[in-house]
């Protein structure tokens, strides 16, 4: 029989732990050995979707680690806790997945990486945009060599806020004048904003898309609501050395693109030295255009076989088979989508083009 594999979900700041956990309990080969939040009410949702006894149940992480010995953790804490937890979990020599973005800084980025490395474990950045099947048959065709060399990659994504829906993309009502203060996705101390919760799948996926090309330099400008810490809309331009880049975040789009496509849509646009392809989220064809079809075509998405319909199965068959972590969730691409963020970041605040940092 297979190894059975040992997961453990730890801190619940990040509503898409519940996402995560239900990849595991639908996994053949794995189990949820235990949950862990400091406040129980958090978890009460995947007590009750996954039936977890009292014995799986913990708000201490070092009783939940130490009593259920899971072979890997899945992290979802606040952005600005990454660095954090990633050390914490570290101390126990396991392999991680972290829930995106990867953090709230390039400084917390690389503590994250050196914390796992000691270890000689595995970390996975997790961005739900890369399982999803259109944007997965972009980078096919750009592999293939369909469009040429992609020169320009334009980004635009978010959602109607975070405060809408919770796990499993169940809808709640949002009281917009008493809950966002509560909420950690508006507290600037915690990592919180547009910005941080959806450029890096842009400039993350982006870099795969370029193949791991670099901008030079980055100019964002963002927009706070009065009485805001954070924003709930920016734009970040990189330019490279063929070109300039788009990515835009937004919360606040007429509808959830999982539901109905806003417009702008919610997706990617690339343009290569060749051609063209759009790639919308949750849509399931992509739209072709280059010198064999210059009016465009339209192409049925790929459909996704195991392990690469989500990033449990990706993980556990990287630990199976002793595979080094690629594409967007390798802390390597990741890093570079985090330099374009955290430069993003600062040009905003300082309202001026930068250099990339962290060269």
């Amino acid at each position: 029989m297979s190894k059975i594999w040992r997961v453990a979900g730890i801190n619940f700041d990040h509503l898409h732990m519940g996402d995560n956990l239900r990849m595991v309990f639908d996994h053949p080969s794995a189990e949820i050995v235990g949950i862990c939040h400091e406040d129980a009410a958090e978890m009460e949702m995947a007590i009750k979707n996954f039936s977890l006894g009292e014995d799986r149940v913990f708000t201490d992480y070092r009783e939940c680690i130490e009593k259920t010995n899971p072979d890997f953790v899945i992290l979802c804490p606040a952005t600005a806790r990454h660095a954090e937890w990633t050390e914490k979990v570290a101390e126990y020599s396991l392999d991680i997945l972290m829930e995106k973005p990867f953090a709230a800084s390039l400084e917390e980025a690389d503590r994250m990486t050196a914390a796992v490395q000691k270890t000689g474990k595995k970390l996975a950045i997790n961005w739900p945009l890369a399982w999803y099947p259109s944007h997965r048959t972009a980078k096919r065709f750009v592999d293939e060599g369909r469009i040429g060399e992609v020169i320009e990659v334009h980004y635009y994504d978010g959602n109607r806020g975070p405060l809408y829906h919770v796990a499993d993309k169940v809808e709640v009502s949002e009281d917009a004048t008493g809950e966002k203060s509560k909420s950690w996705f508006y507290q600037k101390d915690k990592g919180g904003g547009s910005l941080l919760d959806y450029l890096g799948y842009g400039t993350t996926l982006g870099t795969w898309y370029h193949g791991g090309k670099k901008p030079t330099e980055v100019t964002c400008m963002t927009h706070i609501q009065t009485g805001l810490e954070v924003d709930e809309h920016s734009v970040t331009i990189a330019k490279y050395e063929r070109g300039l880049s788009k990515f835009e975040t937004r919360w606040g789009t007429y509808t959830d693109p999982w539901t109905n496509q806003p417009q702008p849509k919610c997706g990617f646009v690339l343009k290569g030295t060749e051609g063209t392809i759009s790639s919308y989220d949750y849509e399931p064809t992509i739209r072709l255009q280059n010198k064999d079809f210059p009016e465009g075509k339209d192409y049925s998405v790929d459909h996704l076989e195991p392990p690469f319909q989500n990033p449990v199965q990706y993980f556990i068959d990287c630990l199976e088979n002793g595979k080094e972590i690629e594409g967007p969730l390798s802390p390597v691409v990741c890093r570079i989508g985090q330099q374009i963020v955290d430069t993003a970041y600062r040009s905003a605040e300082e309202k001026r083009t930068l250099p990339l940092l962290g060269e």
